[in-house]
């Protein structure tokens, strides 16, 4: 039976860190891979580099009349600030991701499913924290079915240069591996930080 929900995403984080790119490959897997229907609005801050910035991304088997996600049902956090300024518009259902080393959540959010990951200290330890969006969307496929995750994969390798193919699926693996780990009880995941 085909799920006829639309899926509700907001990536959230600052410029500089792909965090368009990663709304742009889950919509892409979506629409050219998974056959199904997608739509991605992105909003910046003043400025393009360093300032907030997120990508919303709504997937669905069928049309989709409204293109804004005003109320996630998933929500990922790369940024503190992005944080701050979106959890309280999660769904009380919905899930919570965030990079372990760049957002302290709090304790009264911990009511959502939620799951962290360091994305961006395993994108250092693969040679540049410029794939720690790719790393999340691995993480991503791991603990939300969105699209499939090979679909997924082929979106990476469509949106990254030639020459940095290799390095982002290996970034992409490692998020993917992590997240299956934690789901199979496999690993526990470090505690995450909290500001109260």
């Amino acid at each position: 039976m085909t799920d006829k929900r639309e899926r509700h995403i907001l990536i959230t984080g600052f410029g500089g860190q792909g965090i368009v790119m990663a709304g742009d490959i889950l919509g892409k897997a979506a629409t050219l891979y998974d056959h199904k229907h997608a739509t991605m609005t992105q909003n910046y801050g003043p400025e393009s580099r360093g300032g907030a910035c997120s990508s919303q991304v709504i997937i669905s088997s069928e049309e989709i009349l409204f293109p804004c996600v005003e109320e996630p049902e998933i929500l990922i956090c790369m940024s503190q600030e992005a944080y701050m300024k979106n959890v309280k518009s999660l769904r009380p259902e919905g899930t919570l991701i965030w990079d372990t080393d760049l957002v302290h959540t709090r304790k009264a959010d911990m009511h959502h499913k939620t799951f962290h990951i360091p994305a961006t200290r395993f994108a250092e330890q693969l040679g540049t924290k410029m794939m720690a969006n790719i790393v999340m969307l691995g993480f991503l496929s791991a603990v939300e079915h969105l699209v499939h995750a090979e679909t997924l994969k082929k979106a990476v390798l469509d949106s990254v240069p030639v020459a940095t193919k290799e390095n982002n699926i290996h970034a992409f693996n490692t998020g993917r591996e992590y997240g299956t780990s934690i789901i199979k009880g496999l690993v526990k995941p470090e505690p995450g930080k909290h500001q109260d």
